[in-house]
């Protein structure tokens, strides 16, 4: 009989492994919708507020250079600019370019679309309950981690 520890890695697994499968998100590779997903929401919440490429790999948990191979990919394909400080100029700011954002928007939506489908099988009575667990999980992770 498998512990508890296993139960939930294995459940943890199967949920990642359905998000992650190609016929939810196939738009573009996860770290970049990940990205593409934390600029949008911080431009819509503060649009004076910029970004650099240390923030993003805090907020992420992503390694620098992971990050930057993202970027560099994102760049190329126009999803995203780089602009640099005219205070700082050691400081670069990422954004999104928001002429190219329609895959990211049709794989947001696609994310949507399945989450919606999960509360609705599930009851959406349960959605407060989910989103507390989540919550929950999330920020003892983040504790953990210090």
């Amino acid at each position: 009989m498998q512990n508890i520890n296993e139960k939930v890695l294995d459940a943890w697994l199967r949920l990642s492994t359905t998000i992650c499968n190609e016929r939810i998100v196939s738009d573009m590779p996860y770290n970049e919708t990940l990205i593409c997903n934390t600029l949008y929401q911080s431009a819509k919440r503060y649009p004076e507020k910029k970004l650099t490429a240390t923030e993003l790999c805090t907020k992420l948990k992503m390694l620098k250079s992971q990050m930057n191979r993202t970027l560099n990919h994102m760049e190329e394909k126009g999803l995203i600019f780089r602009e640099r400080s005219a205070l700082d100029k050691r400081q670069v700011y990422v954004g999104l370019n928001m002429e190219n954002i329609g895959t990211y928007k049709r794989q947001h939506e696609k994310i949507l679309n399945f989450v919606g489908s999960l509360l609705e099988k599930m009851g959406k009575e349960k959605a407060e309950d989910i989103i507390k667990l989540f919550t929950l999980i999330s920020d003892t992770a983040d504790e953990v981690m210090e």
